[in-house]
């Protein structure tokens, strides 16, 4: 017997989040939001090469909830000699300019919500990106929300897709994931989640019919 969806978890940045210059870059394990990066390097006076050597380590930490958005600061602001309350601003500030809420993919969340589906946020952020991009209302609207830099681990880590699935108390099968990236699509589709790999939004929305789902 096929099972009903009964939930759709989203990420945020590239799906409820879009960016005005979505321009990537791959560096380490990271892949990096080039304009972004570029903003906050100008404003510390460093070349990007410069920027990212002073944060990799804090970066990635964070992104992954080894440290808290303190130490973040601490090791970020003793790298680039900037007190603490100026690392901050010019941190979150490019975030905030860069990204905007994708409205319609908002919209069609609360209508999910409204027809009795549950809706999460599954999203990796390091902590000014947190306070940037993630909004107070994404944790009054969605019913549950995991981020990578309060939970300890990042996608693709099967252990961040599980963690959500237990607060949904549904099985991989119920659950519809969307994401922009593919390498964080094949776990959950190895999990056994229904996928959708974000494009554009009349392309999301016409694969969640496709899977049952009335938008």
């Amino acid at each position: 017997m096929k099972k009903r969806i009964k939930a759709v978890i989203f990420d945020i940045g590239g799906v409820l989040a879009l960016n005005k210059n979505p321009t990537t870059i791959k560096r380490g394990i990271s892949t990096k939001t080039l304009g972004i990066h570029q903003c906050i390097a100008k404003k510390l006076n460093l070349s990007l090469d410069q920027w990212f050597d002073s944060a990799d380590e804090a970066y990635i930490h964070s992104f992954e909830g080894k440290v808290s958005y303190k130490k973040t600061l601490d090791i970020i602001s003793k790298n680039t000699k900037t007190p603490n309350r100026k690392l901050r601003k010019i941190l979150v500030t490019p975030y905030k300019k860069n990204f905007k809420q994708n409205i319609l993919l908002h919209k069609l969340a609360s209508k999910l919500k409204k027809q009795g589906y549950k809706i999460a946020v599954l999203s990796d952020q390091w902590h000014p990106s947190k306070e940037g991009v993630v909004l107070k209302k994404y944790y009054k609207k969605f019913n549950v929300v995991v981020l990578s830099c309060d939970v300890g681990f990042r996608k693709p880590d099967i252990r961040i897709y599980k963690l959500t699935l237990k607060k949904l108390k549904l099985k991989p099968n119920q659950v519809i994931f969307i994401d922009n990236q593919i390498w964080n699509i094949k776990p959950a589709k190895k999990l056994g989640m229904k996928t959708i790999l974000f494009r554009n939004n009349n392309q999301t929305i016409k694969e969640m019919k496709k899977f049952g789902i009335g938008v």
